[in-house]
């Protein structure tokens, strides 16, 4: 039993075909050309003087976010601000009093940088809401020295060289009042642990230990 093959049909070339499709026909370079042509039209028209690509109206303004009227006392000087529920301490301070001693390091209560007083007690003056300290009073690096006179823990950091580059020491220098306020500066090692909330990337820890020491104790 024979099994025949059929072969297949030759293509046609272009060149080819009948007189009618290659005088019909576009090339492929010239319907390229063309079809660039007018998409870049149609572009530059939407742009200039169409509407929207998406079809989008121009969104209304954002409502404005809820506010309230706070009155606290900042380094003996009474202050009334009207700020959004979600200002924190922090940018209270830096943003609305140009009080920019307190810094922003983390943002989120972790390295200790903003850390300021409130009522005599540290606090993270990051993740401290504004709104809740009506009538509250506010301690911060700017208000420790008297005139000339620095604190004597301003001082104590300055004699035991308790810093590099300076970025958290006003965070450790108020966490360090409050320690010595509260008591906490029976030991070194005492020291530490209530100041281990306060990082200090230079690895000033045993000089800031002492500035507290000397401060407390008059070493």
């Amino acid at each position: 039993m024979g099994m025949s093959i059929e072969s297949p049909e030759s293509p046609v070339s272009p060149s080819e075909g009948s007189p009618e499709e290659s005088t019909s026909a576009p090339s492929r370079r010239t319907f390229i050309a063309s079809t660039t042509a007018v998409g870049g039209a149609v572009v530059a028209g939407g742009l200039i003087a169409g509407p929207s690509v998406f079809g989008a109206e121009p969104a209304d303004a954002a409502e404005a976010p809820p506010g309230s009227r706070v009155s606290l006392t900042v380094n003996g000087t009474r202050h009334t601000v009207t700020v959004d529920n979600r200002t924190s301490l922090l940018d209270l301070l830096r943003e609305h009093l140009g009080l920019t001693g307190s810094k922003k390091g983390c943002n989120a209560g972790a390295c200790g940088a903003c850390t300021v007083l409130v009522d005599g007690r540290r606090v993270n003056s990051c993740l401290t809401l504004a709104v809740r300290l009506d009538g509250a009073e506010v301690t911060t690096i700017e208000g420790l020295a008297k005139g000339e006179r620095l604190h004597p823990l301003q001082q104590a950091f300055i004699d035991q060289d308790a810093f590099q580059c300076g970025y958290c020491t006003p965070g450790q220098i108020m966490s360090g009042v409050g320690c010595i306020e509260e008591g906490h500066t029976g030991s070194p090692a005492e020291i530490r642990e209530f100041m281990s909330g306060n990082i200090c990337r230079c690895g000033c820890y045993v000089k800031i230990v002492r500035a507290v020491e000397q401060t407390a104790h008059g070493k």
